[in-house]
């Protein structure tokens, strides 16, 4: 990726992180107050040591202790207050983008099958970037600034104990430097193993019926355990590494703290401090470390979210925010491709070169050709999917880039080779999910693709609960479900990628009838077709072959000139279909 892609998502984070600026500076205040009144602990021991103790005083003793309760209470609440604080800046952060990184997640893994890895973790980076702001090792920026006014008081104490407490501290900060430049790979490779593992699992759970059905289960199985094992033991190594760390800087901390007590009680039998300084400075040590140790403790979560804000990054910019665009009436089911050049995302050749049709309204299209000819690479395009190299598409005169994507998802109905279903009822698969669906919109869809008295005959009816693998559902059943989704709110124009690959004879004849019926509204049809039954409603024919065009025009006189037994196929496409059973 461009690097100035990766720097445009890394500004859009920025910017959607700016928002907190408000919040930040709140929690800034509070910190403030809580690290001032963290100062109440070695005060408090000063005075008692050196005030209360050497006047036996009990009512400055009790005075003490009864103002030591309140600041201390007044600090709890300033810093459970920053913590809320902090929660709600997460929040906010994760609304902010939401809906973007959702979008750019599906649009990355429509144009690439599989996703990139960016897109397959997009959500759960998202979810570490706002766990990151309610965790202590943020808050602990927030108190490393005051880390100086610690250690300046420890000096005023006594110079030697400052010089000791500075020293400890940046034997910490090299540590924590330490743990991100050994940790950094380690983890980086048991998350890619983690990656791989989860593929795998969720790949065998999906073929789960083909997997038992050929007797796969024990290769799956290793296959599976092969990934899982790289994943557990990049896991345990980076888990190493990390907490060799974590027990290193907590011992190097216990050590500095009885460091300083052993120096000032060497200092108070030189007479060059009192007790009570000791204890203090015993005590402000530990505080001014306190947000390092933190970090350090933390430092999983800080790479988590560290690793999901480069990948957000990478991801956004892949995917450039959608710019306003001036919503363009209903169009007409004109479809122009004008040297149409569509090279698929992450290859290197175009798999459609130099392709050039026109559709009118009322007209249905066959784009047919052997396997690999650039057919589903043409639906995908005409669909949006996929956007042109070079070249142009144009619905009813616009180029398809003016429509905005749900827009153009309405006008243009899409039915891909492999249907797949939603967790929900029947309806809401054929609503497209919509959450005020149109019932008499649903209704029409399925009795056009044939397949309402299907659907009425079960228990539920429209309301039946349905698996996104189709569960009771046959392939062919599925097909016209995906045919009627496909059909919902009247496209203008429907794009059909191999439609009548599970349909039965039914299924086949309710097709050409609704594809028909769609020419006879004025609107228009694309089928990608390898048997000749599915494009007997087409009155065009376009000829793929190496992804170029190899003929176009009017179907029998294509099919005249591009195929040898012209006869038999005129006669395939004049029969009633004979497909398998739905």
């Amino acid at each position: 990726m461009q690097p100035t892609a990766i720097q445009a998502g890394r500004d859009e984070l920025r910017a959607a992180n700016r928002a907190n600026r408000g919040l930040f500076a709140f929690v800034f205040v509070f910190s403030l107050f809580v690290n001032l009144l963290m100062l109440t602990g070695p005060l408090y021991m000063l005075q008692v040591y050196d005030r209360v103790l050497g006047s036996r005083s009990g009512e400055t003793l009790l005075a003490l202790s009864l103002l030591v309760v309140f600041l201390y209470g007044m600090m709890g609440i300033l810093d459970y207050v920053r913590g809320r604080v902090m929660a709600r800046a997460g929040a906010r952060f994760q609304s902010r983008l939401d809906r973007r990184v959702f979008d750019a997640v599906l649009s990355v893994s429509a144009r690439q099958p599989g996703g990139s890895l960016a897109a397959q973790a997009g959500l759960r980076d998202l979810e570490a970037v706002q766990r990151m702001f309610s965790t202590p090792a943020l808050l602990a920026l927030f108190d490393i600034p005051w880390t100086p006014l610690f250690l300046a008081v420890i000096f005023v104490f006594h110079p030697w104990l400052g010089i000791l407490a500075v020293a400890g501290g940046s034997l910490l900060i090299v540590i924590t430097a330490l743990n991100q430049w050994a940790t950094a790979r380690p983890v980086g490779a048991a998350n890619r193993a983690t990656a791989e593992a989860e593929r795998t699992a969720n790949q065998l759970r999906d073929e789960a019926a083909q997997v038992q059905s050929m007797g796969m289960q024990d290769a799956a199985f290793l296959r599976w355990q092969t990934a899982r094992d790289r994943s557990l033991g990049g896991t345990i190594a980076a888990s190493d590494r990390g907490g060799a760390f974590t027990s290193m800087t907590k011992t190097l901390r216990l050590i500095l703290q009885s460091a300083m007590l052993g120096l000032g009680a060497l200092l108070v039998l030189r007479g060059e401090i009192t007790a009570g300084a000791m204890i203090a400075g015993s005590i402000m040590l530990g505080r001014a470390l306190a947000p390092i140790e933190a970090a350090v403790g933390q430092w999983q979560a800080v790479q988590a979210a560290m690793r999901g804000w480069k990948r957000l990054a990478q991801l956004l910019g892949s995917t450039p925010q959608p710019q306003p665009r001036t919503e363009l009436p209903k169009p007409r089911a004109i479809l122009e491709a004008r040297q149409l050049t569509v090279l698929p995302p992450g290859e290197k050749q175009a798999t459609l070169r130099m392709i050039a049709f026109r559709l009118e309204p009322g007209q249905a299209l066959g784009v047919i050709g052997p396997s690999g000819a650039g057919k589903t690479t043409l639906a995908r395009a005409i669909t949006g999917l996929w956007r042109p190299s070079a070249g142009t598409l144009r619905l009813d005169g616009a180029g398809l880039d003016q429509y905005a994507p749900a827009a153009l998802g309405r006008y243009i109905g899409y039915l891909p080779q492999q249907v797949s279903l939603f967790d929900g009822t029947i309806a809401e698969n054929i609503a497209r999910l919509d959450p005020e669906p149109d019932a008499a919109a649903i209704v029409a869809a399925a009795k056009k693709a044939a397949v309402h008295d299907m659907i009425v005959a079960l228990p539920d009816g429209y309301d039946t609960t349905v698996a996104a693998s189709g569960g009771r559902l046959s392939g062919g059943q599925v097909q016209r479900l995906g045919l009627a989704r496909a059909m919902y709110g009247d496209p203008v124009i429907l794009v059909l990628d191999e439609p009548n690959a599970n349909l039965d004879n039914e299924g086949s004849e309710a097709l050409n009838a609704a594809i028909r019926a769609l020419k006879a509204e004025g609107r228009a049809a694309i089928i990608m077709a390898h048997r000749p039954s599915a494009i007997r409603e087409c009155d065009l024919v376009l000829v793929l072959d190496g992804g170029a065009r190899r003929d176009f025009g009017p179907r029998d006189e294509v099919l005249k000139r591009t195929v040898q037994n012209f006869a038999d196929v005129r006669r395939g496409i004049a029969a009633p279909a004979t497909g398998a059973g739905g």
